[in-house]
């Protein structure tokens, strides 16, 4: 049974992001190909490819942010070069943290309503829109389809309008702290997501046992 708000103030929700939350970081195995596709030095690599994240993530192409990026580096990538960087990075994003996953799954289990908001282009989206760990979850919400980002206080209130949750009772789990405080902000209970432990905490003193 789906864990509903009430008048005694339970949970309506809980949202996820995604990125270092339910997915682990990159791997180290991971970076070294992006870096090595890349063909500059690792610094300057990461720094064009988050410079220009955001325009992806609010639903570019993968062609025009990959061109982006190499004009930031000054490289003149081929089209199969761009293939191969683009498999490559959505690939580095798709490993899952067993502690998250497990801890999906007992709230899945015990009825709690989940969702997830992502900062994420189209070419992850898709992926994710087919993953067996999110199979559980009421909604998935894209930073691509909404054509905006977190922070941006229009996310959440999209968000809390499609639930129809209250702030108060909608809990929000994010890595990125200015994530986090903008939820806040707007009255969402929101975590700080530092591991898979102080999660746990988090949710137990918001939800008793589960």
């Amino acid at each position: 049974m789906t864990v509903e708000h009430d008048s005694a103030g339970r949970v309506a929700a809980v949202v996820f992001d995604y990125g270092q939350v339910i997915s682990e970081p990159p791997s180290a195995e991971a970076r070294d190909r992006l870096e090595r596709l890349g063909g500059v030095p690792a610094a300057d690599f990461w720094s064009a490819y988050w410079a220009e994240r955001p325009g992806y993530d609010a639903g570019g192409t993968a062609s025009g942010y990959w061109q982006r990026v190499a004009d930031r580096l000054g490289a003149d990538w081929d089209p199969a070069h761009v293939q191969r960087l683009w498999a490559a990075d959505v690939a580095a994003w798709l490993g899952i943290c067993r502690d998250s996953a497990a801890t999906l799954r007992r709230l899945a289990t015990a009825g709690v309503r989940l969702a997830l908001l992502s900062n994420a282009p189209h070419d992850l989206a898709g992926a994710l829109r087919a993953a067996p760990v999110l199979e559980p979850f009421d909604r998935l919400f894209f930073s691509c389809e909404l054509g905006i980002c977190k922070p941006d206080p229009a996310v959440y209130r999209h968000v809390l309008a499609d639930l129809g949750t209250p702030a108060e009772h909608t809990l929000f789990v994010d890595d990125r702290e200015e994530n986090v405080l903008a939820a806040k902000r707007l009255g969402i209970d929101a975590h700080h997501y530092a591991g898979a432990r102080e999660l746990d905490r988090f949710l137990a003193g918001r939800l008793g046992a589960f």
